[in-house]
């Protein structure tokens, strides 16, 4: 499938995609004679993982370094996947805070009361 397809299918902007293959976390399996950029569901797959990471706060390094371990599946580094789910871990509990702290500031809004 092309570009345009993915983004549609996935929510990721053209932009977005496009940088990503920049910097070399998804590039596409395949170019069309016309150059088009061509995807198959496991590049689709790899911008979904992508999106997940995002909202956690990792660098790109690091999500260039998580990709690389997924990829290694059974061969991956068992303490350096440990470390990142303990990172992934504690990055969803500091949302969840910050979730519950705009929630709270919402409803005193709500209420009349800021």
């Amino acid at each position: 499938m092309q570009i345009g397809e993915v983004a549609e299918r996935i929510g990721l902007s053209l932009r977005t995609i496009r940088y990503y293959e920049e910097v070399g976390l998804a590039v596409p399996s395949a170019r069309s004679d016309g150059g088009f950029r061509l995807y198959v569901e496991d590049d689709v797959e790899r911008l979904r993982v992508i999106m997940h990471m995002k909202p956690l706060g990792f660098s790109l390094e690091e999500m260039r370094e998580l990709l690389e371990l997924l990829d290694a599946g059974p061969d991956a580094d068992p303490a350096r996947l440990t470390v990142f789910r303990e990172q992934a871990a504690e990055r969803v509990a500091t949302l969840r805070r910050q979730l519950r702290t705009a929630e709270e500031f919402a409803a005193r809004l709500g209420s009349g009361a800021a």
